[in-house]
């Protein structure tokens, strides 16, 4: 299984192993099946999750309305969908 894929209405879905506290944010590679990154926030009262949302639009070049957290609110598996991206998967890469 790959770490994105895009749905039927050709969203980009992304599957994250999130690594809160690091010294940087920043996309390191994969981990098993989903892709890791560092973020550097705690993961305290949503903080982490909120700095994620942040990255990844940016990184993607989209609104944060754009970036929906569907999974892993609490866990560091996390599955998101990125709306209208015109960006494919490998501008993760770009930004570290």
């Amino acid at each position: 299984m790959c770490w994105h894929r895009y749905d039927d209405t050709h969203n980009l879905v992304l599957t994250l192993h999130i690594q809160p506290g690091a010294k940087r944010t920043e996309a390191v590679g994969l981990h098993g099946d989903a892709l890791k990154i560092k973020l550097a926030a705690a993961p305290v009262d949503g903080k982490a999750n909120a700095a994620l949302l942040k990255f990844i639009a940016k990184c993607f070049d989209v609104p944060l309305n754009q970036v929906l957290l569907k999974q892993g609110d609490k866990s560091r598996r996390k599955l998101l969908v990125v709306q209208k991206s015109s960006h494919g998967p490998g501008v993760l890469f770009k930004e570290s």
